[in-house]
């Protein structure tokens, strides 16, 4: 069977690059198909047949310029060769071109958020500093147009993932269509506790963009003066740090094994924003800590009340802040947290991959 594995771009890690590693694990000889691809930013590809499109002359800083033309290179490219496609996307890479004899199978990791979802957040927030009055005309210009394009793109798979029910809801909203949902992979042998360590205070991680709200968890915890881990960078860095009491520390900068141990060492991890899925928070929880959760987004696909987590219900510092002070870490069970976590692993995912894919390219053959 000739496969090939599609994706918007390889240029930094990030839960959507975990599931081209993933991908490319169970189909090791497949050719993937990406707009851009920097080996120094992700070394998992070395030994990948990775192909870049005419895109990778151009600055890799470009990336977030390029969506118009990222569609264009990827509704042009005509993989009718293969027999199985497999585009990993929540941007353009769903477009791609196949033939009769061809599954093409899509895991969406959402509807592309800057015409759907969060059109509103990056007119607010584009994200591309002194040139966003720019980016804002250039989205507001192109906007209509390009999500025709993505519908029509959204119809050329066989059949669409969505990696939690939230993104599920999405795409039968903003696509029409109906999909299958299969959670994205974690390394959660990564996160295992060898050693129990004494646990106290808060974490948060991830990249700290306005959406991911690490905000509020800076404000909530410098306003009831509990510590908390802010862990990673990001265009708010600056803003959290000014906002951030002394109880608050800043990591920028951490190896596999110190955030393992952030993580095993906090009371519990905070989750405040509303993700698609969030890999983040369920490393956490294979770190057998307990996640405070906005309830909303991917979280409610992982999150049980007293068991794994609790959830606060609006977005708000108040909201936040009576969930820390009302949070018992006494009452929950950090191995059965962990034993919880181990329904998004790795192994899970490439089950129920094969477990789709199998009957369906029977039925193409």
């Amino acid at each position: 069977m000739k496969v090939a594995i599609v994706c918007d771009w390889l240029t930094g890690i990030g839960g959507a690059e975990r599931v081209v590693l993933e991908l490319h694990r169970m189909f090791p000889k497949a050719a993937i198909y990406t707009s851009q691809y920097d080996p120094e930013a992700i070394d998992w590809f070395a030994s990948a047949n990775v192909r870049t499109t005419w895109l990778q002359k151009l600055p890799k800083s470009l990336k977030k310029f390029l969506p118009v033309l990222r569609a264009i290179t990827f509704s042009r490219l005509d993989l009718s060769e293969y027999d199985l496609v497999i585009s990993s996307s929540g941007a353009e890479a769903k477009g791609v071109k196949t033939g009769p004899n061809t599954l093409h199978v899509s895991y969406c990791h959402s509807p592309t958020h800057y015409y759907w979802s969060r059109y509103d957040d990056y007119i607010k927030h584009p994200g591309f500093g002194f040139f966003d009055p720019l980016a804002r005309l250039g989205l507001r210009l192109l906007v209509n147009p390009m999500r025709r394009w993505d519908y029509r793109a959204a119809q050329r798979p066989d059949v669409l993932i969505a990696n939690s029910r939230h993104t599920q809801k999405k795409i039968k909203q903003y696509y029409n269509r109906e999909s299958v949902v299969i959670h994205p992979p974690v390394d959660t042998k990564r996160f295992r506790v060898a050693t129990p360590l004494k646990r106290k205070g808060f974490v948060i991680a991830g990249r700290q963009t306005p959406y991911k709200r690490i905000d509020l968890a800076v404000a909530a915890c410098t306003k009831i003066g509990v510590h908390l881990t802010v862990i990673g960078t990001g265009p708010d860095h600056a803003k959290l740090r000014r906002m951030a009491g002394k109880n608050v520390t800043f990591l920028t900068e951490v190896t596999d094994s110190s955030i393992r141990e952030d993580f095993q060492a906090a009371s519990a991890f905070i989750f405040p924003g509303v993700d698609d899925f969030g890999i983040t928070a369920v490393e956490a929880m294979a770190a057998g800590t307990p996640v405070i959760a906005f309830n909303g987004g991917g979280a409610r696909d992982y999150i049980v009340p007293g068991i794994t987590g609790k959830f606060f219900d609006r977005q708000t510092v108040n909201s936040l802040t009576q969930a820390i002070k009302s949070f018992n870490p006494r009452k929950f069970d950090h191995a059965q947290i962990a034993h919880n976590a181990e329904h998004f692993n790795t192994s899970k995912f490439h089950t129920n991959i094969k477990k789709l894919i199998k009957p369906l390219i029977k039925n193409k053959r």
